[in-house]
């Protein structure tokens, strides 16, 4: 990894299967200083169950599971987003969620895949990728440095990078504790960047730069009235052109004299409240969302008590809001196979006290 920082423009599913839009935002991204155009590749069913519960969009309130269900794509959609980005001269990066997104990237020929956070112990997918045998940027959101680990050791054998995330939309600059970025990099002995939820285009990013950071991505749209997931979070063309300037001029600055140029221009109070402890903890804006956005087993339908478990019974979703949280993925081989005391509903996550009496 070279001292200039990656930036990469997280246009998710912001193009909503549109590809004039998709076109527009890609061109905005390349325009906007970005080196790489990243995107999701959403089957609703390997993220949540139908029943996740609803999501509050400036269009009305919608079913989540309806809205993933929404932006889900052909094959050769996503090949369009590929060439259109490699023609703008930006890299193409995109997440998979499970492994029929995986295996259809693989077959586009992507040259890299980034896990999501709440895809960190999403071990299925971990291993899938790890036999691609290419280079992976992971997510660390809403996780503790054990977390990390296991994953890191899943796909052990292949070049990673991790990114430090804090998993709440917007996220508060000064939980960002940046600090982290050092003891991540040594411990896993890999490039550390950062994936930036804060809505200050400037403030993280370039604190970043003093913290050591060798990529960054950001959330792109073209405006924050349009429709998608994540666009009311994310950065416009002027804002994220406005950052990619500001990067490539503090880096133009010696190292010694860019902590000085941050404290004069924010402060050294909120410059230091941003670096943070260094300790790799559970933000207090993400806590309640441990367990619940990151992955857990959960039964696709409902199951009677006395129900020997099946592998096909078993899927690990996403729980998010409204269902029960299940066991973490590393338990279902050790499930397979053992009885149910009790009715487990669809939807549900499984838990120990189902399997014992």
């Amino acid at each position: 990894m070279s001292e200039r920082l990656y930036v990469i423009a997280e246009i998710g599913t912001s193009h909503m299967g549109n590809r004039d839009k998709a076109r527009d935002l890609i061109h905005a991204t390349a325009e906007s200083g970005a080196d790489c155009a990243k995107f999701q590749v959403v089957f609703a069913k390997e993220i949540i169950h139908p029943l996740t519960g609803e999501l509050d969009l400036p269009s009305g309130r919608v079913r989540l599971y309806d809205k993933f269900i929404e932006v889900e794509q052909e094959k050769e959609f996503y090949a369009y987003l590929k060439a259109e980005t490699e023609a703008c001269g930006m890299d193409f990066l995109a997440s998979p969620f499970g492994l029929e997104s995986a295996r259809l990237l693989q077959s586009l020929g992507a040259r890299a895949f980034k896990v999501a956070s709440p895809e960190l112990n999403h071990l299925p997918l971990l291993r899938e990728l790890r036999g691609y045998g290419k280079p992976l940027i992971l997510s660390s959101g809403v996780s503790l440095l054990s977390d990390i680990e296991a994953a890191v050791e899943a796909v052990h054998g292949v070049p990673i990078s991790l990114l430090h995330c804090i998993t709440s939309y917007p996220a508060p600059p000064e939980e960002y504790n940046l600090r982290v970025l050092e003891p991540l990099k040594v411990l896993f002995g890999c490039p550390v960047g950062i994936s930036d939820h804060s809505l200050d285009p400037e403030l993280v990013p370039l604190t970043g730069l003093i913290a050591g950071a060798s990529l960054l991505e950001k959330h792109f749209c073209l405006s924050h009235d349009d429709p998608g997931l994540d666009d009311k979070n994310a950065l416009d063309p002027t804002q994220f052109a406005t950052m990619t300037h500001s990067i490539r001029e503090l880096e133009a600055v010696p190292l010694a004299q860019r902590r000085a140029r941050l404290y004069a221009r924010f402060g050294a109070a909120r410059i230091e409240a941003v670096l943070g402890n260094g300790r790799k903890l559970l933000a207090a804006s993400e806590r309640a969302n441990y367990e619940r956005t990151n992955r857990s087993l959960h039964v696709w339908k409902t199951l009677p008590a006395g129900h020997r478990l099946q592998d096909s019974d078993l899927a690990e979703l996403r729980t998010e809001k409204v269902l029960r949280p299940g066991l973490s993925p590393v338990w279902r081989s050790t499930v397979v196979g053992k009885l149910l005391t009790r009715e487990v509903e669809q939807g549900q996550g499984l838990v120990w006290e189902d399997l014992l009496s």
